[in-house]
């Protein structure tokens, strides 16, 4: 699978920030964009890119827990 590039204004805080939601079980991650727009007042089409570029890249970042 080819990942997109990471998506302009993203920054490691808002994949930590991901990845604590997730691991906090408050939500589905397919979820989580009204979570990324309340939280940094960006908007749905950027919280979505910032999402699907977390999603993209967990495994990667993340092979511990690769299934």
């Amino acid at each position: 699978m080819t990942v997109e590039p990471m998506p302009e204004g993203m920054a490691k805080k808002h994949l930590r920030y991901l990845d604590e939601l997730r691991a906090s079980g408050e939500t589905n991650m397919i979820g989580a964009c009204p979570y990324l727009e309340n939280r940094y007042g960006i908007n749905h089409k950027t919280a979505s890119a910032y999402l699907r570029y977390w999603m993209h890249t967990f495994d990667e970042r993340h092979p511990q827990e690769k299934t």
